[in-house]
């Protein structure tokens, strides 16, 4: 009797022990994807990881997102359909693609819209703001829930130091593949090439092009600099990107997690910004500042007075009229009273 009493009372000191081990476990975790085109350094990059860290966090491990940066889920056009379709849960894109989608967010990439980085800060963390832009996006089956961003824009060329819109005219430049962008160049009088960004290096030392334009990081780290004398601090577009997350997969998520999720994309703002900062003071690979590179290689940054900055910002008057009439005179005037609002 004893060997049989033993047997029965292990079995059920091991099913109790099972029974505790499964309630303390999680569910069984949830794996969604999140993509972006960024490199794994750039502050784009480590605001997704950051946002699946405090998700992950936040839920116990029942949301478990993977981070697929450089575009290895496809290009941003493609990953806004795949958000669309419910293949993709989360993704980082452009508002330049976006605006393909959702034409009222092209008000964030009219030329010269924001007067600098900072102000462009504080009117894109205005609630309101926030508010007005993402509400256009349910009705294209996304559910946009905060910001990164690539950087703002800047024009390098190897013809001639540019201060004036009269001196980008005539020049062959490559541009993003994006309305609002060939209309800002065409209207200076330049001829917009629409080619492969991998392409540009080649493109700028055979004579193909003349200039581009490209966050100054991202044209010293892809050595656009050693194929174009001329560096203008044009800071004409902010690049900025939207947390978007597909219809169906919002849906299925309860209160309490979509409160996780938008407090996760408040972070990932502050971590993007936060990155780029720093890195513009110690170069991925190099170590050193952006100004510190500049005067290592000879390279003269050309910083626009604010009378120059204006007068870039005047020439665009019929870019901004003809967006007006797409995006709508609401959500432009709208903008255009933030902005000013929040002008340094």
């Amino acid at each position: 009797m004893i060997k049989p009493l033993f047997r029965k009372t292990r079995l059920i000191i091991s099913l109790a022990a099972l029974m505790t081990l499964t309630f303390c476990l999680p569910a069984s975790a949830e794996n969604i994807k999140f993509g972006h085109v960024a490199p794994p350094f750039h502050g784009q990059a480590k605001a997704a990881d950051a946002f699946a860290a405090y998700v992950k966090e936040k839920t116990q491990g029942r949301i478990d997102i993977t981070t697929f940066p450089t575009g290895q889920l496809g290009g941003e056009r493609s990953m806004a359909e795949q958000v669309q379709s419910g293949t993709l849960q989360i993704a980082a894109l452009t508002t330049a693609v976006l605006q393909n989608f959702v034409p009222q967010c092209a008000i964030l990439d009219m030329p010269f819209i924001f007067p600098d980085r900072q102000t462009a800060y504080a009117t894109l963390d205005d609630p309101e703001v926030q508010e007005r832009i993402f509400s256009y996006f349910p009705k294209k089956g996304f559910i946009a829930i905060g910001w990164t961003e690539n950087e703002i824009r800047d024009f390098t060329n190897n013809k001639r130091p540019v201060r004036t819109p009269e001196d980008i005219k005539g020049l062959k430049v490559r541009v993003m593949n994006s309305p609002a962008y060939i209309d800002t160049f065409k209207q200076l009088g330049a001829s917009p090439v629409g080619i492969p960004f991998p392409e540009i290096y080649n493109a700028l030392q055979t004579g193909v092009i003349d200039a581009q334009e490209n966050p100054l990081m991202t044209t010293v780290l892809m050595k656009f600099t050693e194929v174009t004398k001329y560096v203008t601090k044009t800071q004409h577009c902010l690049t900025e990107c939207i947390i978007v997350v597909g219809m169906d997969y919002w849906e299925s998520l309860a209160d309490g997690d979509k409160q996780i999720f938008m407090d996760a994309a408040k972070l990932a703002t502050g971590v993007n910004r936060s990155v780029n900062a720093a890195l513009h003071e110690s170069l991925p690979k190099i170590n050193i500042s952006i100004a510190d590179y500049a005067k290592q290689h000879d390279i003269e940054i050309i910083e626009l007075t604010p009378d120059e900055r204006e007068a870039f910002r005047v020439s665009m008057t019929p870019v901004w009229n003809k967006y007006r009439k797409r995006i709508g005179d609401d959500i432009f005037d709208f903008m255009l009273d933030k902005i000013k609002l929040h002008q340094q």
